[in-house]
């Protein structure tokens, strides 16, 4: 087991707080402008693709370096943070659920449905920036 890199988990931090900066700016955005904007839908998904993915990042180097754990999935590394205690397990669980979102953003675009999306980010601006403040806690 290696130290955990608290550096590289600020520098995650920080990256995902300006990406919620910049989705912060649709937050107010209605459903059918939203649907009507694809270069709006772009920015979003992409913003919400790469703060997904960062959080992951974040799991699975606190679960290794700082737990000795690996968990099997994406999925799971969420649900192991609630285990090892770094996060209140309710916030897991809902953050949990953004794991599916980012597979199909990641990987299925035809499958992307608008509507998930555009409820998907008052639940970021939320959600996000207390699992960050947990996180920081803990380090």
């Amino acid at each position: 087991m290696s130290p955990l890199d608290i550096q590289l988990v600020n520098r995650k931090i920080k990256l995902i707080e300006e990406d919620l900066s910049r989705l912060s700016e649709f937050k107010n955005i209605t459903f059918s402008k939203y649907a009507a904007d694809e270069m709006t839908q772009l920015s979003v998904e992409r913003l919400l693709e790469r703060i997904i993915g960062r959080l992951i990042d974040i799991n699975y180097h606190v679960l290794k370096e700082k737990h000795n754990v690996l968990p099997k999935d994406y999925f799971e590394s969420f649900v192991k943070m609630a285990e090892v205690d770094e996060v209140e397990e309710q916030l897991t669980k809902a953050l949990a659920q953004s794991v599916g979102l980012r597979n199909i953003l990641a990987h299925e675009y035809d499958a992307v449905d608008p509507a998930k999306i555009h409820a998907a980010i008052p639940l970021a601006l939320i959600q996000i920036p207390q699992y960050l403040i947990q996180i920081s806690e803990k380090l």
